[in-house]
């Protein structure tokens, strides 16, 4: 297995599952495999609400024996309904009852985004708060407080950009450790990887192959497809790879992690042996050229009549 290091030594398998749109019924089973057939990393979230079936997969696994709990390294994220300092701490507390464990490896903040606390989808811009009413840093120091009590052992945001991230840099007591974002060869974020490697914050790929079982009503028209291309296809076939592997190859050979989803076992074989996939440096220049800043997620879901958050509030301010 391939690592990640954080300052402390901690490692982080740079493959993992993710659990983003696994179905209930179907993440239970899907989680026991990827233990059997050598996962040690699990990306999870409050709002996929599946946390309590892969509790009772974890539970399992744990009391048969499968793995101890040291040997697995799991991630969860805060919603955006729970920025609030007195809210946080409530937050992780229900995340580690659903999952059955008593600390997360690594804690994200999943927005730059905050709801109402009653709220876990809103309906308008009423029933969301501003950045200026909860301020990212607020939530990030109740977060610092998680692992000063031993809650959790290392905290970090996803979908932050250069100016937010450098916020938390310059006021924070704990700087973030981790960045997880959408990556992929059409959307390859140079910049803000550049500016994560220089501070030493480690980068997790979304999206990695593209997120193709995403509902119609988060797609876009025309989406050009990561594994139906050209390029990705003449790579895998010369090096006698998958077109997922050869994605999945790229972004470590960036040292990037990455956390494909898949329910099906031999889906979830392909991926985890990407890691011994070499691109040459030719094939890694010409996966770099398919960049054209393309986004799946395109984070407009709470942009309500040109209020709320829109995609130029998230991405670039």
């Amino acid at each position: 297995m391939k690592y990640l290091q954080f300052n402390n030594q901690d490692k982080l398998p740079i493959i993992g599952l993710g659990t983003w749109k696994s179905a209930p019924g179907e993440v239970y089973n899907a989680v026991l495999e990827a233990i059997k057939i050598g996962y040690r990393h699990i990306d999870c979230a409050f709002i996929y609400r599946n946390e309590k079936e892969i509790g009772d997969a974890l539970e399992e696994a744990f009391s048969s024996n499968l793995v101890q709990r040291n040997e697995l390294f799991i991630t969860s994220k805060l919603w955006n309904n729970s920025h609030e300092s007195d809210k946080v701490e409530g937050a992780l507390l229900t995340t580690l009852k659903d999952l059955k464990i008593e600390y997360i490896d690594l804690y994200l903040m999943h927005w730059p985004v905050v709801f109402k606390n009653n709220l876990l989808d809103p309906e308008s811009s009423n029933d969301l708060l501003t950045l200026e009413d909860v301020p990212l840093l607020e939530t990030w120091l109740a977060m610092e407080k998680l692992v000063n009590k031993g809650l959790v052992k290392h905290i970090g945001v996803s979908n932050f950009n250069i100016p937010k991230l450098q916020n938390l840099i310059d006021h924070a007591n704990i700087k973030p450790e981790m960045n997880q974002v959408e990556i992929h060869p059409f959307h390859s974020q140079t910049d803000l990887v550049d500016f994560c490697q220089a501070n030493d914050i480690l980068m997790t790929a979304y999206a990695p192959l593209g997120s193709n079982d995403r509902s119609a009503a988060i797609k876009g028209k025309n989406e050009k497809s990561l594994l139906e291309n050209d390029t990705i296809i003449n790579i895998a076939q010369k090096i006698k790879a998958t077109p997922a592997q050869v994605l999945l190859a790229w972004q470590i050979k960036r040292n990037i992690a990455v956390i494909p989803k898949s329910v099906h076992a031999n889906r979830l074989k392909e991926n985890l042996n990407a890691q011994s996939i070499i691109l040459s440096q030719e094939d890694f220049d010409e996966i770099n050229s398919l960049n054209i800043n393309e986004r799946y997620i395109h984070g407009e879901f709470w942009s309500f009549e040109g209020k709320g958050y829109t995609a130029d509030d998230i991405w670039n301010k």
